[in-house]
């Protein structure tokens, strides 16, 4: 019985220690979330930024959740300091979340560079919209995309992954939190099994991404600025979402076929992202640096520990 529950450490094994995050996740977003959503509901907001409070704060709530459970499920299971979550403000982090954002904006821009040259999309200037609701949509949308981002990457890339990493059975993690990050969003609008598919391979994506730098910084940059660029600087609809980019900088023009631009649930449905997003696995997993075995566990003197 002991070697069901525990391993050669003595510790709880990383399959049980994720499920048992899962749940406690799951009940305590459940009832904050609600509970937010009950009191926003008092509020009367108007057309202006404040009416996306209602969106951004159970991302919000569901962020500093995981963050907070994933330094308490470290400590408790691993005897692990907050800094191993890959969250905190310290060494590179900063250069870490800008390169991710390159790779982001990279990957997304080829993307519809795909799309364009496949004669399925056209691109063209915004003008229709006036220079002040431009940017009002460039800065409320970011800053919504990154809590949405934060959020999802702190949940499937935060201690769910990490105790698969830390145990050497990286690639069960990879694809258990890709899977749960492919279901979260198979209730989209407009979902079809291509933008199921294109969300397990963006999760195995972040995934790497984590792998790479060992911290949420990167897979954060890139979750971001994919989503940033098409949005509200491409115009095209986020994950089958068209309320986040009322005046983007350009618009995108879907000639189809939906197979190759996705339709109505934006490239993400098409195989244009398909194959932006594998080239991009590959390009990420070749950098050099990837380690999944004896470097897994953070370096942590006695005082770290303590």
């Amino acid at each position: 019985m002991k070697t069901i529950f525990f391993g050669d450490d003595g510790r709880i094994r990383s399959g049980w220690r994720a499920l048992i995050f899962l749940i406690t996740f799951g009940l305590l977003a459940f009832v904050a979330i609600f509970a937010s959503t009950i009191l926003l509901s008092q509020i009367p907001f108007g057309g202006s930024a404040a009416g996306y409070l209602p969106l951004m704060i159970p991302f919000a709530v569901s962020a500093i959740i995981a963050i907070v459970l994933g330094w308490l499920f470290g400590k408790l299971f691993e005897d692990l300091p907050f800094s191993a979550l890959g969250i905190s403000f310290t060494g590179r982090w900063a250069l870490d979340l800008l390169f991710g954002s390159f790779i982001g904006g990279v990957a997304l821009a080829s993307a519809v560079l795909i799309a364009v040259m496949g004669g399925g999309m056209s691109i063209s200037i915004n003008h229709e919209s006036g220079v002040t609701a431009v940017v009002a949509s460039l800065w409320t949308t970011f800053i919504i995309f990154a809590v949405g981002a934060l959020s999802e990457e702190t949940l499937f890339r935060g201690y769910l992954l990490q105790t698969f990493v830390r145990s050497r059975v990286a690639l069960v993690g990879v694809v258990f939190t890709s899977m749960l990050f492919s279901a979260a969003h198979n209730n989209n609008p407009s979902a079809n099994w291509v933008s199921t598919v294109n969300t397990l391979l963006a999760g195995i994506w972040f995934g790497i991404a984590y792998l790479k730098f060992r911290n949420i910084w990167f897979p954060l940059g890139i979750h971001l600025m994919w989503n940033f660029l098409q949005g509200p600087v491409f115009g095209i609809n986020v994950s089958g979402l068209s309320e986040f980019s009322p005046d983007p900088i350009m618009r995108a023009t879907d000639k189809g076929p939906a197979i190759l631009t996705g339709g109505t649930y934006g490239i993400e449905g098409g195989i244009a992202c398909t194959i932006a997003i594998v080239i991009s696995i590959g390009l990420i997993y070749v950098l050099p640096g990837l380690n999944t075995g004896e470097k897994i566990r953070p370096q942590m003197n006695t005082d770290e520990r303590g």
